[in-house]
């Protein structure tokens, strides 16, 4: 068989063709979300309006997409994955998912303690977890640290999720890192004999329980406390006022805090464009609006967070990087299982 040579004409229409569709390609990204926030709605069109390229978006919860990516291997089409908690990025980090991301910006805005040490996911937003209780069988001057919350005046008082949520296995594993696995083995142990009921429900049903009067205290992310606070909803707001919020730790390291945070993935076909988003996402712009449409901390300093999270008042937050999280967490899992933390 006789292999003809292309027509000039022919070729420039090969090249072109290749051309349109790498610039195609580069005017796109596909993002991989466990972020379900219309605050990010308005991230992605601000960033398509700036920079023309498109955001195309799958969202599942963390699991199933580090599942999916995993499943889809070389020809996955997923640009970035973005995920709430450093424990669920560790969880990425260790099944491949993710390549190095090379930004003299994104190094230099997220403070060390927010990002993985060889630069594998940035965090985004940050998250603390707090204690709330009842202003009318609790003062403020009891409330110290989360360690205290397993001491014998609490017993048949805590409200907190189940050992399975990330968010308390976050919490746990930095105490190990903090205080070792003995030390927090026995308080898991004083914790599940403090608990006013079998953890159940998210942390906005621990807020409703102290309210009622289950328990006094409750653990929970700060931004569920802030939502019921502007609520439209008589009901919600109702939940807030015999309820206060307190920022435990503040003599020993500060407050927890954990992040949602995003990593370029190991075969992204858009790489160029991905990493622009990821920088766009630290911009002051992008920070405030997280910080007033979702509650959230911002990542860097000097931005307006708005009216509703700062009501919520001034604290330290804890010096302890987040990459600790994903390592202790299976250590911590087991803590709390052997505790009884059901």
């Amino acid at each position: 068989m006789t292999i003809k040579p292309l027509s000039v004409l022919g070729l420039a229409l090969v090249i072109g063709a290749s051309t349109l569709g790498h610039e195609a390609r580069a005017q796109e990204l596909n993002l991989y979300s466990s972020r379900h926030y219309n605050t990010d709605e308005a991230l992605y069109e601000n960033f398509t309006a700036e920079t023309g390229i498109r955001v195309n978006r799958i969202e599942a919860s963390g699991d199933a997409l580090i599942e999916r990516i995993s499943s889809e291997g070389r020809n996955s089409p997923a640009d970035l994955f973005i995920t709430v908690d450093a424990g669920r990025l560790w969880r990425a980090e260790e099944a491949g998912l993710f390549q190095p991301i090379e930004s003299d910006i994104l190094e230099s805005a997220v403070p060390a303690k927010l990002q993985h040490p060889d630069n594998l996911w940035f965090g985004l937003t940050q998250r603390v977890r707090v204690i709330v209780y009842n202003t009318d069988t609790v003062d403020p001057s009891e409330l110290s640290t989360y360690e205290a919350l397993a001491g014998p005046e609490w017993e048949g008082r805590v409200c907190i999720r189940s050992s399975s949520n990330v968010y308390n296995q976050s919490l746990v594993a930095s105490l190990i890192d903090k205080n070792g696995a003995d030390a927090t083995g026995e308080w898991a142990e004083g914790m599940v004999s403090n608990f006013a009921r079998e953890p159940e429900g998210g942390d906005t049903d621990q807020i409703k329980a102290v309210s009622a009067g289950v328990c006094d205290v409750a653990v929970s992310n700060h931004y569920y406390y802030a939502r019921l606070l502007q609520s439209d909803k008589p009901g919600d707001r109702a939940i807030t006022e015999n309820t206060a919020m307190f920022f435990p730790n503040q003599a020993e390291g500060g407050t927890h805090a954990n992040i949602s945070g995003a990593g370029l993935v190991a075969n992204a076909p858009n790489k160029e464009a991905a990493i622009k988003f990821l920088e766009y996402l630290v911009s002051p712009e992008a920070q405030e609006m997280f910080a007033k449409g979702n509650n959230e901390y911002p990542v860097v300093d000097g931005v307006d967070v708005g009216p509703a999270v700062d009501s919520l008042g001034e604290f330290d937050f804890s010096d302890a990087s987040v990459y600790v999280f994903g390592p202790n967490a299976a250590e911590a899992l087991e803590l709390m299982d052997r505790a009884g933390w059901k």
